[in-house]
């Protein structure tokens, strides 16, 4: 009868149970693994006959078949080693295990039977204790990120052989100590606000940007302070949730990018790819199907600096997760998804010189139009504020009197936060205003008569889509929640129309 030993595969960000089922039969010695593993699962026959090895114990002289069950579902990675070892041990009968269904197994072996680290054993943990597995065996290095779930017990072990001693009696375990306290992570940060100087009206928006997490797009002339607004952003977002800090580090965790092991990732991610990244860097991809930029930058803001120059293909790959918070990476061995609700913040030059609307601008209305083109109208309609970044006069810089700080924005932006937490207490997966759906809309976003009849001049103006219609809502309703105020009135609904100053500059331009 064969062994059988629980651990664990990854799926996108989660992971689901895999049955590491091993037999010995008479024949001519040899090792096959099935199930649909990858090159790295392949290649474990040579670690298990090593490592078994050099743990004392003997490599049977027979057939080896070791199936990674379900086997109709494709399995990558090198954290079944530890499974197969301790299935093959139990299996010849050297090692005697009692009620080993309550155990999991994840660890990659090396040929001297240590136990080294894996990515993704966080999901595999959070899994584990969804399907009852009360005992999980790890890396010793990979025990702090283990133990950032609760009411499971997870042992840390370096070698084979003390696993195997664990598991036989003969050893006991030695409690490590505890490190919940060390589990968090506090950045503290380098930039501050204050240090913004002559943009007070920029800034305004960035916070109702903040408070509502809506897209934003800064236009400015070059060294006007585009950039080094969009870096202090993280210094006034509110702290994530917990739920929202375990779906962040479960993604850094697959994607192997968990510097600090075992320490939760709290404050909101801040990803700003270069111009020239390609559309499987910043959408996710590879063989693998891994996570990109889109998806490192969940629940925290992606920076698009000069997003002009970005490729227009890459770029028009950001309309479906704008839209859906997640996306769905496909190749011929994987296909995963992945959650990518991010605060898109971008920036860039108003023409091809930088300095239109100056007297050194010579561009041509139709060079500027074909400049912004760049970025196609659907990009732009997702894109709730576009605002436009004045250049400092010479006076405000040499005075050197500091802005408003980071501490005192955020303390409005959490106020603002707030209301809307409660507002969407009742409503799952929706916990700021950039996310109500149409129905939400109609529900928290009533007009009076005046606002109604002021937004109904805009739209028969500009002639706005239908999804600017509701971005200018959403706005007005961050606007509202900045006051305090229960209804949203005129005053906000003229806030938010403010908010798209690049649509009324292009539909002035002349073109011959």
């Amino acid at each position: 009868m064969a062994s059988i030993i629980n651990s664990f595969a990854i799926s996108g960000i989660d992971a689901y149970m895999v049955k590491i089922e091993t037999d010995t039969i008479y024949g001519q010695p040899s090792v096959s693994i099935v199930g649909l593993g990858d090159t790295a699962i392949k290649e474990a026959r040579e670690r298990l006959e090593a490592a078994i090895v050099h743990s004392k114990y003997e490599f049977p002289k027979m057939k080896i078949v070791i199936n990674l069950s379900p086997c109709d579902m494709k399995k990558r990675g090198s954290h079944f080693d530890l499974g197969m070892a301790v299935g093959l041990l139990i299996q010849s009968k050297q090692i005697n295990v009692d009620e080993l269904s309550t155990f999991g197994f994840i660890g990659e072996l090396s040929l001297n039977a240590d136990l080294r680290p894996c990515t993704g054993v966080l999901p595999m943990v959070i899994e584990a204790k969804k399907k009852g597995i009360n005992n999980l065996i790890v890396p010793r290095e990979n025990l702090r990120e283990a133990s950032l779930v609760n009411d499971i017990n997870i042992f840390g072990f370096e070698t084979l052989k003390e696993v195997v001693g664990f598991l036989e009696g003969t050893t006991d375990y030695s409690n490590v100590e505890d490190f919940k306290d060390e589990q968090v992570i506090r950045r503290n940060f380098l930039v501050d606000f204050q240090d913004v100087q002559g943009q007070n009206k920029a800034i305004e928006f960035i916070m109702i940007a903040a408070a509502g997490a809506h897209n934003i797009l800064l236009s400015g002339s070059p060294g006007c302070g585009k950039s080094m607004i969009a870096k202090r952003i993280p210094t006034i977002l509110p702290d994530m949730t917990e739920q929202e800090a375990l779906e962040v580090t479960k993604i850094y965790s697959v994607a192997g990018l968990l510097k600090n092991k075992g320490r939760l990732i709290t404050e909101r991610p801040f990803r700003a790819p270069h111009h020239n990244a390609s559309t499987n860097s910043l959408i996710g991809g590879g063989n693998n199907a891994l996570p990109g930029e889109i998806s490192l930058a969940h629940n925290g803001v992606l920076f698009l600096d000069e997003i002009a120059e970005f490729n227009k293909r890459t770029l028009d790959a950001l309309r479906q997760p704008l839209e859906d918070n997640k996306v769905t990476i496909s190749r011929v061995k994987f296909t995963n998804t992945y959650p990518a609700n991010f605060m898109l913040v971008a920036a860039m030059n108003p023409c091809p010189c930088g300095y239109y609307g100056e007297d050194r601008c010579h561009c041509t209305d139709y060079e500027v139009l074909k400049y912004r083109q760049k970025i196609s109208g659907p990009i732009l309609d997702r894109i709730d504020i576009q605002k436009n970044v004045q250049p400092v006069e010479f006076m405000k810089l040499s005075s050197y009197e500091r802005g408003t700080s980071s501490e005192e924005i955020r303390e409005k932006v959490e106020r603002a936060r707030k209301v809307q937490i409660n507002r969407f207490q009742n409503l799952e997966g929706v916990n700021c205003n950039a996310q109500m759906t149409p129905s939400m809309i109609r529900e928290f976003c009533k007009l009076d008569k005046e606002s109604s009849s002021l937004l109904e001049k805009a739209y028969d103006r500009f002639r706005y889509s239908a999804r600017s219609f509701h971005k200018f809502l959403k706005v007005a309703r961050t606007f509202a929640d900045m006051d305090e105020s229960e209804n949203i009135s005129k005053k906000h609904v003229a806030k938010a129309l403010m908010c798209r100053e690049l649509d009324k500059e292009q539909a002035n331009m002349i073109v011959v």
